[in-house]
């Protein structure tokens, strides 16, 4: 056969003289292999693939082109209902985008990788050993455990098959606990010896299945006697001479013990059309056929030093050499970054539609007049950076080179008949399990690259990656321009059964069917603090509100009788506002809704429309109860409970009013990063509420700001559940938000007196009821935000400059009150009975209440600004300042 490619010196030569090894077999065998030497006590020589996309720069399209060839032999051979049921398993760490790509080629089969990389929550379903490896344990953690125990053909995909050790006890292991018929090994090249060809046929009769091999080429290396010792000499002494001329070559690990320049050399891509190149651009998934010029983009070059884009997708840093360019890549959320814990059909289809866009935002951070382009990889993390190269290859007029990183110590020889011209030595960058170590870069410094792309998972985006020994510092040293893309590492979560929904009586002092909470009972935990505790925790950034809850408002006998006197008086128009919108969303939203209140102050208005609707309509609507959190959103758990168990579309959040609109645009950005995160649509985020005196919404009763008496009080009205709790320590991953059921405030509880006595007047609102909808539904109810705008002006009027601390509103006003640490009362010129209890209240607090002219509310409470204990006396009454 020839030792040679395209009359260019075999990258073998060195090594075969030197030892006197030889490569025997198919004739484009030395296209695809060069030899190198590494220390290792089991075999000196490494046999270097030209087409793997490791150590070897090479074309991506040529890379990916092998192993999706690979893939389509494999479907040939299986018949496509038996590829549709193989599921493809790819080794770590070189053979992890090989699979992937052979996945690719068989079509609908799932992929999956064995890993070095433990992951903390994730069970291992199986493991083996690599017999030749400096580094030999394999785990797998598919995230579902089923994806290995089905009976269709099982593929093993690694770069070379030579003693077949590393695939014969993967097959043992897995078929003892998921045994099948037919088994498939593919590998790039084929280097049994005459002893070890056998084997794998009688393994096959050994446990009773079919096992194939389908390989790109074959062969076998000659070994002389003696060759494992004299090839760890001649590491020995190279690497003694190295050591020797290390500061000559520069501090960066490039070794080159012959003489030559190391920037005068390239490693030799495969030649158009030679044996060694798999054009497959008819056949391959999103092969294009124009290609776009990087000039047309009209990209300047980036400015030095820590400069961030307007649209902050890219920031740029220079060191010493070189410029640093982070790109933001905007990775499909919840897609796997490889095949570690399983990749689906469906996960392809994702990946496919996101790579354009991706490629298109490297293409904008590369330098125009780039022409030589590396995209390197990192060890396991293969196939997602490979795609991105191809994809760029397709886009820029550059010629475009893809390999990875490494953790195998191999010896460089600057000498054009040897494989590993010049490395690249750096800590480790991602925490390793088995601890900290030298990692490697091949091929790469003294390459001529114009820029390189360096792509890394989350987990290897660490300190040590941006450190002055790194890999990004030892890039800057040998190439102008560097990227540094970042892929989220991927971690499965385990599906967790999610509670029922709690009820009463165990939970609140609602009937079963009114609501169900969904929310963890907290009632056993000591979460009160005072609550000028909370305020200037809250206000210096210490902790977040609903990191702990208030002390429970103890209502005096006097302010009962307020809330008493407020419901007879406003009961009927809270009937009417109730009836009004539960209209508008049954004719607009659906006509079964599934209610979801807004814990708390949307419970009491979630049972009262589902009590319209059954006395109207006959209905018996679900209604559930979940928390928010301003600056934490919803609770995704609660979101996927209702998926689980209701057509999201149907559901219809509820709250009791608006102030200025705040958890308005808190739902409304939590269901979009909930769709985002999930994959699940077709909640709504538009809120129903009782009033909206902010303008916020447009499913509404009524826009009046009036004293809505369930507003007056705290858990007493609200079926004696607390506020909301969010705390890591006890709300973990998979839990509902918590909440506290007062019992022991039982006798003090009218929440069901204060339903009950609205529900009473339905019958006498009944027309009203039907003319206001039909006013509503036929008018214009966009919503205008004046509310958010006031608050804005009040806060800059006042010195507050912090909206958060306005409360407009007489809900929210007594909320104020109620729950912190209140500066002052605003109060509309005129108001009346309706701030009966807000006077009280502040009276009994030492809050001044201040009459002003055209205001929008009714009433709006300050929350003292810039809180600290000693803006109060010693009784907790706010001191005028």
């Amino acid at each position: 056969m020839s030792n040679a490619v395209n009359n260019e010196v075999w990258s073998g030569t060195w090594v075969a003289e030197r030892l006197g090894l030889e490569l025997v077999g198919d004739d484009k065998l030395t296209d695809l292999l060069g030899l190198a030497l590494r220390r290792n006590p089991k075999r000196a020589h490494l046999l270097v693939s030209n087409v793997l996309g490791k150590h070897v720069p090479q074309s991506p399209s040529v890379v990916y082109g092998y192993g999706f060839a690979l893939g389509r032999r494999v479907r040939e051979l299986l018949g496509t209902p038996e590829a549709a049921r193989a599921v493809v398993l790819g080794y770590a760490e070189t053979a992890t985008g090989l699979g992937h790509s052979v996945a690719d080629g068989v079509g609908l089969a799932p992929y999956l990788h064995s890993t070095r990389r433990p992951v903390p929550g994730v069970t291992a379903a199986g493991g083996f050993e690599e017999s030749h490896s400096h580094a030999t344990s394999h785990l797998l953690l598919p995230e579902d455990p089923a994806l290995l125990a089905g009976d269709g053909p099982l593929v093993l995909v690694d770069d070379e098959f030579s003693t077949g050790n590393t695939v014969l006890n993967t097959i043992r292991d897995l078929h003892e606990r998921y045994p099948r018929r037919r088994y498939v090994v593919v590998a790039l090249v084929d280097m049994r010896s005459a002893a070890d060809l056998g084997r794998l046929e009688e393994f096959a009769r050994e446990i009773g299945a079919r096992v194939d091999l389908v390989a790109a080429a074959s062969g076998t290396v000659r070994l002389p006697e003696g060759v494992l010792e004299k090839g760890q000499e001649l590491v020995a002494r190279h690497e003694a001479a190295a050591a020797g001329s290390q500061a000559s070559a520069g501090e960066w690990g490039l070794v080159a013990p012959r003489g030559e320049a190391a920037d005068r050399h390239s490693p030799a891509p495969l030649k158009k059309g030679g044996a060694a190149e798999a054009d497959l651009s008819s056949t391959l998934p999103g092969a294009r056929g124009g290609v776009e010029s990087a000039a047309t983009a009209a990209r300047a070059r980036p400015a030095p030093y820590d400069l961030r884009s307007e649209d902050n997708r890219t920031w740029q840093t220079r060191p010493e050499n070189g410029y640093i360019t982070r790109v933001e890549l905007f990775w499909p959320r919840g897609l796997p970054d490889g095949g570690r814990h399983g990749f689906t059909p469906q996960h392809r289809i994702r990946l496919e539609r996101a790579l354009p866009a991706m490629a298109a935002r490297l293409v904008d951070a590369l330098p125009a007049d780039a022409r030589r382009v590396h995209v390197l990889g990192f060890e396991e993390l293969m196939y997602a950076p490979l795609r991105l190269a191809r994809e760029l290859e397709h886009v820029v007029d550059a010629e475009v080179r893809y390999s990875t990183t490494t953790r195998s110590p191999v010896l460089a020889v600057d000498d054009p008949g040897y494989a590993i011209r010049s490395r690249m030595s750096f800590p480790a960058h991602d925490d390793p399990a088995d601890g900290p170590g030298e990692r490697y870069a091949y091929n790469v410094a003294g390459a001529g690259f114009d820029a390189v792309v360096a792509v890394v998972d989350s987990a290897a985006d660490t300190s040590a990656l941006h450190a002055p020994d790194g890999l990004l510092a030892r890039l800057a040293a040998h190439t102008p321009h560097v990227l540094l893309a970042v892929i989220p590492s991927y971690v499965p979560e385990r599906p967790a059964m999610l509670p029922e929904p709690l009820r009463g009586p165990a939970f609140s002092s609602y009937p079963p069917e009114e609501v169900g909470w969904l929310l963890q009972d907290l009632s056993d935990v000591t979460l009160e603090a005072p609550t000028e505790e909370r305020e200037e925790a809250i206000q210096s950034g210490g902790a977040h509100y609903a990191e702990s809850l208030p002390v429970e408002y103890q209502p005096s006998e006097q302010y009962q009788e307020l809330f008493h006197a407020a419901l007879e008086t406003t009961a009927s128009r809270l009937a009417q506002a109730v009836g009004a919108v539960t209209e508008i969303v049954l004719a607009e939203r659906s006509p079964r809704p599934v209610l979801v209140s807004l814990a708390r102050a949307g419970t009491p208005v979630g049972v009262l429309m589902r009590r319209w609707a059954h006395y109207r309509h006959g209905l018996e609507l679900p209604h559930y109860a979940v928390s928010i959190v301003r600056g934490r959103g919803i609770d995704a758990n609660a979101l996927r409970y209702l998926a689980a168990h209701h057509d999201p579309h149907d559901v219809v959040f509820v709250d009791g009013w608006t102030g200025k609109g705040a958890i308005t645009r808190e739902l409304a950005d939590a269901i979009r990063e909930f769709e985002a995160s999930d994959g699940i649509t077709g909640f709504d985020p538009e809120i129903a509420v009782l009033a909206d005196p902010g303008s916020c919404v447009r499913t509404y009763g009524t826009r009046e700001d009036f004293l809505i008496p369930s507003a007056c009080l705290n858990s007493t009205v609200s079926g004696l559940i607390s506020r909301t709790v969010l705390r890591s320590d006890l709300v973990g991953p998979h839990d509902f938000h918590g909440a506290k059921f007062y019992r022991e405030l039982a006798g003090a509880d009218v929440s069901v007196d204060f339903v009950d006595a609205v529900a009473a007047r339905f019958p006498e609102v009944a027309e009203a009821v039907d003319a206001q909808a039909k006013e509503l539904l036929s008018g214009d109810r966009a919503p205008t935000w004046e509310g958010w705008a006031a608050v804005e002006r009040i806060s800059e009027e006042y010195g507050i400059h912090d909206v958060n601390l306005v409360k407009p509103g007489v809900g929210e006003t007594t909320r104020v009150l109620l729950r912190r640490v209140p500066w002052k009362i605003l109060a509309r010129q005129g108001a009346g009975a309706d701030l009966d209890h807000v006077r009280l209240l502040a009276g009994q607090r030492g809050v001044p209440v201040e009459e002003v002219a055209e205001l929008p509310y009714t009433c709006v409470g300050l929350i003292h600004p810039r809180y600290t204990r000693g803006a109060t006396g010693a009784d907790g009454r706010a001191v005028n300042v």
